[in-house]
């Protein structure tokens, strides 16, 4: 079973924040491999979106989209990144921008939240990483 059911404490916390989108594809899939990797070491992983990258979360979008010719859709990295554990979160302020609003997103998406909770994130995390 991947999904965790319990909280490590001692585990590390990693955010990966997500700016790019869908104008920049071959950007989108490696935030996605990233995070899978890192919670199948037991670390704590947060996606959070934000910048363009939350035109990324609404549905329909990354079902068609794939950073490289041939390759698989962002979608299914998304997916593999959740069965691994990785938490979503997007980004409340920056919805409006692309006129999008919570119930435009993609199911996988865990939590809508402010920039004030990235904030913390940032400030509490072991790592932040920036894609």
């Amino acid at each position: 079973m991947s999904e965790r059911h319990f909280v490590d404490h001692d585990a590390q916390t990693v955010v990966i924040v997500m700016t790019s989108g869908p104008s920049t594809p071959q950007r989108c899939a490696t935030p996605f491999y990233i995070g899978a990797l890192l919670a199948a070491m037991d670390a704590q992983v947060t996606i959070f979106f934000t910048m363009e990258a939350v035109r990324l979360i609404r549905k329909g979008v990354p079902d068609a989209l794939v950073a490289m010719e041939g390759g698989k859709r962002i979608i299914e990295f998304m997916r593999d990144a959740k069965s691994a554990g990785v938490r979503f979160q997007a980004c409340s302020p920056a919805l409006p921008g692309y006129e999008m609003e919570a119930g435009d997103l993609i199911d996988e998406i865990d939590e809508v939240s402010s920039g004030g909770a990235l904030a913390d994130m940032i400030l509490s995390s072991d790592k932040v990483l920036f894609f």
